[in-house]
């Protein structure tokens, strides 16, 4: 049988041949268990020298695979291409930082062994600011009330997944993907494992605050339609309060006679309105945005360099030859 890892990449220099190192170990170790292994680095436009530590690495070690986009297409494409690429009976997916121990692989594949088809690793937020963690925890709580599939805190991209995980999760194909809640929603067997938190090994993280607000939000709308909801309730408690206000100013106009309106309802009432309208227009926009890049139909990345062939790229080649 053969093992897939898929490893997105992204101005790693400083630590992938620490990472390559560390899964080559871990690798050979589940040979004993039947697994090759190939290690599948997708280059996410990286702008150090990432890709051509990837290109020497693939020179001197069969089991190493490079792709390179063109440009930045952001982790949710490395992971599809490196799932498109991949040709193992089962996938792990891992960040490039060492945050994801690759000493869990052999683990991972036991899980497999067992007949799991996610064996998912779930870390704890030791070691992580208060202020993150709070945040995190809060997140995570309010999409599990929202979204319509489950996505505990702590469980991210680091799993195994069986190939046949990974053709549903392939079938798949919007343009706006949340992998956290696709990994959630395809279901299968699933087995989790806990692992302590770590710290990335060198570098600095990619993901600053904006870019963490808008994958949060992304996920939010992307596995349900609960905001529009939202919106038509809050619309309907405003025009009930109206016409409450209504129904209250005409019985003081019918008691104590007409008076001259008041300077703070008239600025209440045309703020708390005017906001709601606003608020409702920007879910309205995010609905539609997406729509907009679905119906565009453009692909999700474009690869500059590569030494492997994707799944497609082979069946046509096996179909030429036959």
């Amino acid at each position: 049988m053969l093992l897939s890892v898929i490893i997105p990449c992204y101005n790693e220099e400083k630590v992938i041949n620490d990472m390559y190192e560390s899964l080559r170990v871990n690798c050979d170790a589940v040979k004993a268990s039947g697994f090759d292994a190939e290690l599948i680095f997708v280059d996410d436009g990286s702008r150090d020298n990432t890709r051509d530590i990837l290109k020497s690495l693939a020179e001197k070690d069969p089991i190493v695979r490079y792709i390179s986009f063109s440009r930045n297409f952001g982790k949710e494409a490395a992971m599809l291409c490196g799932l498109n690429y991949s040709s193992g009976d089962c996938v792990i997916i891992m960040d490039a930082d060492l945050q994801h121990p690759p000493e869990l692989i052999p683990q991972m594949v036991e899980g497999f062994l067992e007949g799991y088809d996610q064996v998912i690793a779930r870390r704890n937020r030791k070691g992580d600011k208060a202020g993150n963690s709070f945040f995190a925890r809060r997140y995570y709580k309010m999409v599990n009330r929202m979204t319509d599939v489950d996505m505990p805190d702590g469980e991210g991209d680091f799993r195994l997944l069986s190939r046949k995980a990974v053709n549903a999760l392939l079938s798949m194909d919007e343009y706006n993907r949340f992998s956290k809640g696709m990994f959630s929603w395809i279901g299968f067997r699933q087995k989790v494992i806990e692992y302590e938190n770590r710290q990335r090994a060198a570098g600095e993280t990619k993901w600053t605050f904006r870019k963490l607000l808008s994958y949060g939000i992304g996920g939010i709308m992307s596995f349900n339609d609960k905001p529009l909801r939202i919106c038509f309730v809050l619309g309907g408690v405003s025009i009930f309060l109206c016409l409450v206000y209504m129904i209250v100013t005409l019985i003081q106009i019918i008691i104590s006679g007409i008076t001259v309106p008041g300077y703070f309802t008239t600025i209440c009432a045309i703020m708390i309105l005017g906001g709601l309208q606003l608020l409702s227009i920007g879910v309205l926009g995010e609905y539609i945005g997406k729509i907009y890049y679905e119906v565009k139909g453009r692909p999700h990345y474009l690869v500059d360099e590569t030494n492997m062939d994707s799944e497609a790229e082979k069946e046509d080649k096996e179909n030429e030859l036959s």
